[in-house]
């Protein structure tokens, strides 16, 4: 009996990574959440604003908001992408024993649903849902694009860094299920351009002109007077952040850099590990049955990693940002699976001694974290 589990222990691996999820909301429950609930006390009530819109749909529902409707709200959307997520993979891969190392890769890495717990409340596994949406939706209709772009536009309102952060996941998953699959034609490709054009645009509003219009002091006055508890005024530092110029968040990012630089080798580790699910995606883009398609998954990932880049350039958070580029990995990775292949790929082995050494290692890390490696 122990030698079989040693020998193939991903069900074993799957029950470990429930119980350390358990522990990681445990752990979270009792931190404060700083940043996600004053995202909760922000809406339009002084006009258009960045970051404002998961706080004017919940001022729609009630004029007071307490702190547990952070982890309230944030649990239940970690609860639905979860399912989400669980729906995808069982529709493109199926769960059985052959698939099980698989689903220890991608869904119980440190990188995806672990770290949405630990980083509950903040926007990113918004952009995430979204795009599993688009991944289990038909794609045939132009319906599928206006979605797609509706999904943009809604991330871009939750917060403007989206428009780097899972919307060139979105585009890459449209024009992967829909165009590569379906063609292109005058139409598709004039609401893709004129979708493109709209997100765009408002990424730009957000960014440059999404700024608070009233002194910082009367801004934090109407913050508390929407507060269930009023005393809660260390929940309320980051009010600069409506202020803050795009400038002022590149020096900032810059000035930490030689710090938060040395979390890149932990991140590098983190992802060799990974080595069997990247191999697993090498070998799906090598056996798609068209050069064209292999190329432009290529040039996909490449594009996605490149926005990454670019928010690390620009912001600090890099431990969330070096997670959200891995989960970008697994969803392309469905996408891919759903062209059309010249071949079966050979799944993750499940009896490799290698392999289940990663899997664990990756089963027993909690999380990533947020700015800095755990």
């Amino acid at each position: 009996m122990t030698v079989h589990i040693l020998q193939n222990p991903w069900r074993l691996l799957l029950a470990i990574n429930a119980a350390v999820l358990v522990g990681v909301f445990v752990h979270k429950i009792q931190l404060p959440p700083y940043v996600p609930y004053i995202h909760l006390l922000v809406d339009y009530h002084f006009g258009f604003i960045k970051r404002a819109l998961i706080g004017a749909v919940v001022a729609v529902f009630t004029d007071k908001v307490p702190v547990w409707l952070v982890f309230a709200i944030g649990g239940a959307t970690w609860l639905v992408t979860s399912a989400l997520y669980a729906r995808l993979f069982q529709k493109t891969f199926g769960i059985t024993a052959r698939t099980l190392p698989l689903f220890v890769f991608t869904a119980g890495s440190p990188f995806f649903l672990k770290n949405f717990m630990h980083t509950l409340g903040h926007f990113d596994i918004y952009g995430c849902a979204l795009a599993i949406v688009l991944l289990l939706m038909p794609a045939g209709s132009l319906l599928f694009v206006a979605t797609a772009a509706l999904f943009s536009i809604v991330l871009v309102l939750i917060h403007h860094i989206h428009l780097l952060m899972y919307v060139p996941t979105i585009i890459t998953i449209v024009a992967i299920r829909h165009y590569l699959t379906h063609g292109c034609n005058r139409t598709n490709i004039a609401l893709g351009s004129v979708a493109l054009a709209v997100v765009s645009a408002l990424f730009f509003a957000a960014q440059f002109w999404g700024t608070m219009p009233i002194p910082e002091a009367d801004f934090v006055a109407y913050l508390k007077s929407r507060m269930a508890d009023s005393s809660r005024t260390d929940l309320l530092q980051f009010a600069y952040i409506w202020y803050q110029p795009l400038a002022k968040e590149i020096a900032d990012t810059w000035g930490r850099l030689p710090h938060n630089i040395l979390g890149v080798p932990v991140f590098a580790l983190l992802i060799w590990l990974h080595t069997p699910l990247g191999r697993y995606l090498a070998r799906l883009i090598g056996a798609l049955a068209s050069e064209m398609h292999r190329r432009l998954v290529v040039a996909a990932l490449f594009g996605i990693s490149l926005a990454y880049v670019v928010i690390f350039a620009m912001v600090f958070d890099y431990s969330r940002w070096i997670s959200n580029w891995a989960v970008c990995m697994f969803l392309i990775l469905h996408a891919v699976k759903m062209l059309p292949a010249a071949r079966e790929t050979e799944l993750i082995p499940a009896e490799d001694r290698k392999t289940n050494i990663f899997g664990l290692i990756l089963t027993l890390i909690p999380r990533v974290g947020i700015v800095r490696p755990f």
